[in-house]
Parts: structure tokens; C-alpha cells; sequence
């Protein structure tokens, strides 16, 4: 059977609350907002205008600002990031497992394509993966799954044949929604309740193997 493993990113493949809470917390200030960590931890893992949305109001900024601010915004994360890059542990580990054993590996991230390649060239994990997918190569964020549906789709898999490795509860939500088999890392910011709804619920990626996951997809296809 061809299995696939599909990544979020922040929160799974590099530890970047710290990162992603300091870099929103200055544009808020800059745009006269205000944003406090627990508003920002309830839409960790939301596409950067859904978050303008959520916290104040769909038409608070225009579609132009919105670009502006994403820009700004995400300059800001990258070069905190940069200084120090936080892998999450075994992370670059368990993805050049899971391609020995065969799978097929893809990143379905809301963040943008610029900070997927950075995350990738730390994690030196280019040469063994398929697919990524970033919030810009989608229209609507998570939960929706279309992330991961593309995500599947460009891996040339069925949703069945598919887990899916995230922290947010949101993304566990567009997971279960996409029909793939959901893995939950419970991360910076995240406790094992928020995401209760996921198959399976590691503390760290090195409770996950190729063997482990592979019985977790087939558990849901037989």
C-alpha cells in the first residue's frame, strides 16, 4: 500500500510560537491594536488574514494592508527565526525515516512559501520531500482541509492513504475533515485536551516511527 505523511509546520517541524506571538505582537502595536498572547494561541496555525479577521474585524484592514502587513509581519518571524533556527526534535530525523520506509512526504503549511523553504533548508529534508503546500496556494485555511487535500492530491494519494502530523487544534479539525488518519504533537502552546479529537496524541516526535504510522493509516482502511 503507498502511504503518505503530511507535516504541518510551525509547531511540528520547528518550534516557532515564541517567534510567531513575538512577531504579531509588534505588528498589533504598530497598527494600534492590541493582541494578547492567549487571542493569539486560540488562532495559532490560521492563515495570516484570518487572524487580522478574527481579532479585529473583517474589513479592518484592506486587502492591500493586509499584504503589507503579512509582509512586514513575516520578515519580522524569519529574522528571529534565523538567529537561532528551533528544530523541533527529531523532527529532520523522523522525515528521512519515513522516506527509507517508502512514504511519501509532503508539508501542508498556512504560512508562507518563504518560510517553508527556510524551514526546509534547516532541516536539510529538500531532497526527500514530494509536495509542500503554503497558505498562498490555497483560498481558505484551516480547519477547512483543502491544505491537506492538496496536499494528497500532489502526492498522487487517496485521502485514506494519509496521516497528517499537527499541533494546532484547527489542524487536527481540517485533518479529520480531509479523511486522514490525524496525529497530534502536543507543542509550545498547546495542551493534550485542545486536542483531544486527533487518532493519535504524541508528546514527541520520537514516539512516531514509520511502523507506528503505517498501522495508524491501515487501522483506518481495512
Amino acid at each position: 500500500m503507498e502511504r503518505g505523511v503530511i507535516f504541518d509546520m510551525d509547531g511540528v517541524l520547528v518550534d516557532s510560537y515564541q517567534a510567531h506571538w513575538e512577531s504579531w505582537r509588534v505588528m498589533a502595536a504598530e497598527i494600534g491594536q492590541a493582541l494578547t498572547e492567549a487571542q493569539f494561541a486560540q488562532t495559532f496555525g490560521r492563515t495570516s488574514r484570518e487572524i487580522i479577521a478574527a481579532h479585529w474585524g473583517p474589513g479592518m484592514l484592506s486587502p492591500a494592508q493586509i499584504s503589507q502587513f503579512d509582509e512586514r509581519k513575516e520578515h519580522l518571524y524569519r529574522e528571529m527565526v534565523e538567529r537561532e533556527f528551533p528544530a523541533m526534535d527529531g523532527a529532520a530525523e523522523l522525515i528521512r525515516n519515513l522516506a527509507e520506509a517508502g512514504f511519501r512526504l509532503a508539508i501542508g503549511s498556512s504560512g508562507p512559501p518563504e518560510n517553508v523553504a527556510l524551514v526546509i533548508d534547516r532541516l536539510g529534508v529538500e531532497d526527500v520531500l514530494q509536495a509542500r503546500v503554503t497558505g498562498r496556494d490555497v483560498s481558505r485555511g484551516k480547519p477547512d482541509p483543502e491544505v491537506f487535500l492538496t496536499a494528497a492530491g500532489r502526492l498522487k494519494l487517496s485521502p485514506a492513504q494519509c496521516a497528517v502530523v499537527e499541533d494546532a487544534p484547527v489542524g487536527i479539525t481540517a485533518a479529520n475533515a480531509a479523511g486522514m488518519a490525524s496525529i497530534a504533537l502536543v507543542s509550545t502552546g498547546h495542551t493534550p485536551e485542545s486536542v483531544a479529537h486527533a487518532r493519535q496524541i504524541v508528546m514527541s516526535l520520537r514516539e512516531l516511527s514509520a511502523e507506528s504510522i503505517a498501522r495508524l493509516i491501515e487501522s483506518r482502511t481495512v
